[in-house]
């Protein structure tokens, strides 16, 4: 029954996150976002352009900004934790690593459902990719 009030209480926060206002805020600053993400050099070429398609396509720029916490942290700040940690963002991607960057349970379950709509079927060459983009952002 904790684990019903838990999930039904963790999908009724990210309706209600999701507000008329905040996704006309939201809007305003992936467009910024892409500006920047247009911006940013490229280190791998073509598959940091993949990856980069592939944030965009997948909606991670949605709660992911380069440099700002939107709803999850910023990719400049995944990627400091991840090196710092020795983290293995593919394994975390794919679900089989626990998250080390927001480990707050309620922002766990959120990513884990977010990761399990988008990303769960995408190959590692795309993981790695994605990767790849989100350290030449740094």
């Amino acid at each position: 029954m904790k684990k019903v009030f838990l999930a039904l209480a963790v999908f009724a926060m990210f309706l209600t996150s999701c507000g008329d206002g905040k996704k006309e805020d939201v809007k305003k600053e992936v467009e910024t976002t892409e500006e920047k993400v247009k911006e940013a050099p490229a280190a791998s070429g073509d598959e940091v352009a993949l990856g980069e398609k592939l944030f965009t396509d997948k909606t991670c720029i949605s709660c992911h900004q380069i440099d700002a916490k939107i709803v999850g942290p910023s990719i400049k700040d995944i990627m400091k934790i991840y090196d710092e940690k020795n983290g293995d963002m593919i394994k975390f991607l794919q679900g089989s690593d626990a998250a080390i960057v927001d480990t707050d349970p309620g922002q766990v379950a959120i990513m884990k459902a977010n990761l399990d709509g988008f990303v769960k079927d995408l190959s590692v060459k795309e993981l790695e990719a994605l990767k790849a983009y989100m350290t030449s952002v740094k």
